[in-house]
């Protein structure tokens, strides 16, 4: 929905789930984790030259993310990472290097940025805030069919425990936990096609537009 509107605005698209999915992946590749904790220890010391950075697909026009050089943009997406990454995410460390980068992203503006904690921490004064929101049910199958087109296999039972798991890790954990900002305006998308979503998201950021003129 949000990288819809990018394309279809003009703007530049940030997942910055991404970032957390792709800090997640290195730390995996390097054993980091001891079981199901990550080794803050050696992920700190190494965080500031893991490198996360997105490029255009010339031939899709989407956005894939980079870790080091090296397209990751499936395999980030896999559950595995998937069923760490609110471990990582919680790490003030990572929060803070990742935060960051992603303000100076959107330092110029023109930026469209989906994540857990953009219209609360990352951009509390964007001009535009949208908190979507929808039954855990529609999401997780919404993710199996997103994984399922990508060839990426997985069940819609480890799909919906790893949704809640990381809904109750995210919003409960101490550093930029997940919320709606005081301003936000709510989206509960779970009876919506994409395309009546689209065209809503559209409306709003017309309306934002209009009123700055």
């Amino acid at each position: 929905m949000a990288r819809d509107l990018a394309r279809e605005i003009g703007y530049a698209y940030i997942d910055t789930g991404a970032m957390y999915r792709a800090v997640t992946l290195y730390a995996l590749r390097h054993g980091y984790f001891n079981g199901d904790r990550p080794d803050a220890v050696d992920l700190e010391k190494a965080m500031d030259g893991i490198n996360v950075s997105f490029i255009v697909n010339p031939s899709t026009g989407i956005t894939e993310t980079y870790l080091d050089g090296e397209n990751v943009e499936s395999e980030i997406r896999r559950m595995e990472v998937a069923n760490y990454v609110s471990s990582i995410a919680a790490l003030p460390f990572v929060r803070t290097s990742l935060v960051e980068k992603q303000r100076l992203m959107g330092a110029g503006k023109g930026i469209v940025m989906d994540g857990r904690d953009i219209g609360t921490v990352v951009f509390p004064d964007a001009e535009l805030k949208i908190f979507v929101t929808a039954t855990p049910e529609v999401r997780a199958r919404r993710r199996l069919d997103e994984l399922t087109a990508k060839g990426i296999p997985a069940s819609f039972e480890e799909i919906l425990d790893n949704i809640k798991n990381r809904d109750y890790q995210d919003a409960n954990r101490d550093v930029s936990p997940l919320r709606k900002a005081d301003d936000a305006i709510v989206l509960d998308n779970t009876d919506m096609t994409i395309r009546d979503q689209n065209v809503w998201l559209l409306e709003q950021y017309n309306r934002v537009v209009n009123d700055r003129d």
